[in-house]
């Protein structure tokens, strides 16, 4: 017992030695490892250093000017994009405010010498080339331009391209051969040049407010009812060679939420998106 008590006593008596070891004396303070005494820690003012902020991912748009890439165009500035557009055209006539806030470039993908300006610095690229004519020339404007693009847009290091395709319509694969062979053709070049970035959306008949000069021509009238209508008939759509002409129509601001996102969005699986996908993704809201 009075073993225990000792200890106690001594426990005791130690604990203000501790604290008066360690207790600060006018600002200094004593060390525990000797009897020298520290000086007070200085701290020197943090040198202010000018940061530039990170860089604004840079879209390019082949075909901005038209109704599909226009609406993509204002898309992807919603988005805080740094957005260029190409065409052979150049500028939009469009009076918008948001056509002052696009890089416009006029070049031929036919002619690589004309725009190759245009990749400079590009994240990402998004094409709506495209066109009806000949055979020979609907393969050129559909097939041949976009590999160009394709391959040049590799080559200058872009992590992500989406091509606007067009869904399969059966006979009319058929009567528009030029057409769906280059469509066809670009799909397979995209796939190889970017297995893990390219995307290819494939949808039929894209409605919306389309401009033409001062007018506003609103599809949506014709396609929102008919976009209701065949939802509800998707099983329709495999019926042979008739089947495809049952594809529902899609609104062109779902496209263009669905290629922008997925020309910025690392993670959106490549491949190809039908027209059910396209409208499946528009719902989903970008993390």
């Amino acid at each position: 017992m009075r073993t225990v008590v000792s200890r106690l006593i001594h426990c005791r008596s130690f604990i203000p030695r501790l604290a008066a070891m360690t207790m600060s004396t006018n600002g200094r303070y004593l060390s525990m490892e000797s009897n020298k005494v520290d000086e007070p820690f200085k701290v020197e003012e943090a040198e202010t250093v000018n940061v530039p902020p990170p860089p604004t991912d840079k879209l390019l748009v082949l075909g901005g000017n038209g109704f599909v890439g226009s609406h993509i165009c204002r898309e992807a500035l919603d988005h805080g994009l740094s957005v260029a557009s190409l065409s052979r055209s150049g500028r939009s006539s469009l009076h918008d405010s948001w056509a002052n806030k696009i890089t416009w470039y006029q070049g031929n993908l036919l002619s690589s010498d004309s725009w190759k300006e245009a990749l400079n610095g590009v994240t990402s690229v998004i094409s709506c080339v495209g066109g009806f004519g000949s055979n020979s020339y609907m393969y050129k404007i559909n097939g041949t331009a976009n590999i160009n693009a394709i391959r040049a847009a590799s080559e200058q290091g872009a992590k992500r391209f989406v091509y606007i395709s067009a869904a399969d319509f059966g006979v009319a694969n058929y009567i528009l051969r030029g057409y769906y062979e280059g469509k066809r053709a670009a799909e397979t070049e995209l796939l190889t040049k970017f297995p893990y970035g390219g995307v290819i959306l494939r949808p039929g008949f894209i409605y919306g407010t389309r401009s033409v000069g001062s007018m506003k021509i609103p599809l949506s009238i014709i396609g929102s009812p008919m976009e209701m209508v065949l939802q509800r008939a998707r099983p329709l759509v495999q019926l042979p060679l008739v089947g495809p002409l049952f594809t529902p129509p899609v609104n062109v601001t779902s496209v263009a939420k669905v290629a922008v996102r997925a020309a910025t969005d690392p993670v959106f699986p490549p491949g190809i998106l039908d027209v059910y996908g396209i409208q499946r993704y528009s719902q989903h809201k970008s993390k």
